[in-house]
């Protein structure tokens, strides 16, 4: 019989423990100076802690005591990450545990705020992903451009437009340069989730990182865990040609390039804002330079340094996330719920986590809401039209 407090929810406890960056449940006891055996227990479901133990959880992870007692999200759906052999564990575990804290905040917030449709269009019917092929994918991406009304010329701002449709983005500091993003569709509700990394982050970057997340949520709706870790290279090869294709149209942009030269990169980086490695890598795909000449072309790109820094990546501020932080807002600034209510009631996590993934600035949730100031019309009677407009002023003849 489990002793301890009634309703915890051990994968909670693992939850909170990824997003801590606390590797092992060692760590945790640690911590908390008590035995590693003991955090084993609470993990595992054999026990649970007492309210002397939950005082000492909460303060030690800065969650709320509720945040062990809500059901955790079950989500059935693919979280969709580039893996490389050289990324820690620890840092796909913190990566998903903040994905799943942006679903939490998300579903929240939908209670109080109306947020755009979802308009991801089925471009697959009723085949399957692994029956793509490249000019598929080609099209697909002239089809997105076409339904979402965005032209053939540059895209100036995919985080905005994964937002118009109906998607909620994120961002935040992974602590590593080798995470990128990560793509998930929530449930019950069937709304793409996108979290972005800010490490060492520039605008061309965050473009195609955005892209790579869209093209999961277009391409891989409905894949599974399993499917995702057998067919991880096709489906980020193909996330990968969708992402470039869609911000390199095939019908536009090979006009453009009039000469394959890091320097026409360059100049063509300017108004496509795109980074001259990812052009590189399009003119490769679509056939436009020889065979091997992007071999040639990347060696010049790494000789030239900018494999840390390309030209031209500090001419424009990130963009952020507007969603999250303009309902939160929105719900505070009309009285629904005040900030310290949304803390108590709302949300299990620290101000500082909800801050962080709502793109809020530090210590919005200490600030008072903006007051807002009714006006009214003191006369009972209705006022005139020079009341209402201002004094009338005679011009003179001459």
């Amino acid at each position: 019989m489990r002793v301890g407090t009634p309703g915890f929810i051990p994968e909670r406890l693992t939850e909170v423990r990824a997003a801590r960056r606390l590797t092992s449940m060692s760590a945790l006891a640690r911590r908390l100076s008590m035995s590693a055996s003991t955090v084993a227990r609470w993990e595992d479901g054999t026990s649970a802690p007492d309210a002397d133990a939950m005082t000492a959880l909460t303060s030690a992870l800065q969650v709320r005591r509720e945040y062990f007692l809500r059901p955790i999200q079950k989500n059935s759906r693919a979280m969709f990450y580039r893996s490389l052999s050289s990324t820690l564990v620890r840092d796909i575990d913190y990566q998903q545990s903040q994905l799943r804290w942006l679903q939490e905040i998300s579903s929240v917030l939908q209670h109080y705020v109306d947020f755009p449709a979802v308009d991801v269009p089925d471009v697959l019917g009723k085949s399957s992903y692994r029956q793509l092929r490249d000019e598929d994918i080609e099209r697909i991406a002239l089809d997105l451009r076409r339904h979402w009304k965005i032209g053939e010329g540059p895209c100036t701002d995919v985080v905005a437009l994964l937002e118009r449709v109906g998607a909620i983005v994120g961002s935040i500091e992974m602590g590593t340069a080798k995470l990128d993003g990560v793509c998930t569709w929530s449930e019950p509700e069937g709304r793409p989730h996108v979290l972005l990394a800010t490490d060492k982050m520039s605008f061309p970057r965050r473009q195609m990182d955005a892209a790579h997340e869209m093209a999961h949520a277009v391409l891989h709706k409905n894949v599974s865990q399993d499917e995702l870790k057998k067919d991880l290279k096709q489906i980020e090869d193909q996330a990968r040609r969708l992402a470039g294709a869609f911000l390199l149209p095939s019908t536009t942009y090979p006009y453009e390039v009039k000469r394959p030269s890091l320097a026409m990169l360059q100049t063509l980086k300017e108004r496509w804002r795109v980074s001259i490695k990812a052009q590189i890598k399009r003119l490769a795909d679509l056939e436009l330079i020889p065979e091997g000449h992007d071999v040639d072309l990347y060696k010049l790109y790494s000789a030239k340094g900018w494999n840390r820094e390309e030209p031209l990546d500090c001419e424009w501020p990130l963009t952020e996330p507007r969603t999250l932080a303009h309902a939160l807002n929105l719900i505070a600034d009309a009285g629904v719920r005040t900030k310290a209510d949304l803390l108590a009631v709302e949300f299990t996590m620290s101000a500082g986590d909800v801050e962080n993934l709502a793109s809020l600035p530090p210590g919005w949730f200490s600030a008072p809401a903006a007051e807002v100031v009714q006006l009214k019309v003191t006369s009972s009677r209705s006022p005139s039209s020079t009341e209402m407009g201002g004094v009338v002023v005679p011009f003179t003849r001459k």
